[in-house]
């Protein structure tokens, strides 16, 4: 019984942990595309996609940056050459998760009777009765896409999606090293396979 109860509340305590960190322990989906022949690199620059939500600036632009660096790609100086174009796209959306308890409660406990004579029973229990409707979980999805091109004809060398679910609100600068680290995994890729990088 009472290792029962150990069991049950290093459980507890370990989905607080997850709560504080703001769900960043979940998994990463990620797809990348590109023609099967080994992806040129070379000198490139990072631009925020059209049509993007505005995030695609700072921090998942550095982050992109960074990861573009370990993949062989090399950021190209002011005014010269360059080779490859980096356009980056972030996205999220809202939704909701699994309900949980209302935080309002209240404890009933039966006190302890003792009987007389010299003998004596004791009673204890406890009861909570949440008090209220459960809420819900409020969920951010996040997107980030990063499409490869040739900076002289636009055309594609590679493209890649990652996505995620964290609890609102999380740290933007985290979500955004998550995610480019998940998306560059392994470059290029598999192309057309969706992995999950935990």
């Amino acid at each position: 019984m009472r290792r029962s109860l150990a069991l049950l509340a290093t459980s507890a305590l370990g989905l607080a942990a997850c709560a504080t960190t703001g769900g960043l322990s979940a998994p990463t989906d990620v797809i990348r595309y590109h023609l099967g022949a080994p992806v040129e690199r070379g000198t490139v620059v990072v631009q925020p996609a059209a049509g993007g939500d505005g995030l695609s600036g700072q921090p998942f632009a550095a982050a992109v940056s960074r990861q573009l660096g370990l993949a062989g790609y090399v950021p190209a100086a002011p005014g010269g050459q360059v080779q490859f174009i980096a356009l980056v796209d972030v996205r999220r959306s809202a939704q909701e998760g699994p309900r949980r308890p209302s935080p309002f409660s209240i404890g009933i406990g039966a006190g302890g009777y003792s009987g007389g004579g010299n003998g004596g029973v004791g009673l204890g229990g406890g009861i909570g009765i949440p008090i209220g409707k459960s809420r819900r979980n409020q969920l951010l999805g996040t997107e980030l896409t990063v499409t490869i091109k040739r900076r002289v004809d636009q055309s594609p060398v590679w493209e890649g999606n990652a996505r995620t679910l964290q609890r609102s609100p999380a740290d933007e600068a985290v979500i955004a090293d998550k995610l480019a680290a998940a998306l560059f995994t392994g470059f290029p890729g598999e192309s057309g396979r969706t992995i999950t990088v935990r």
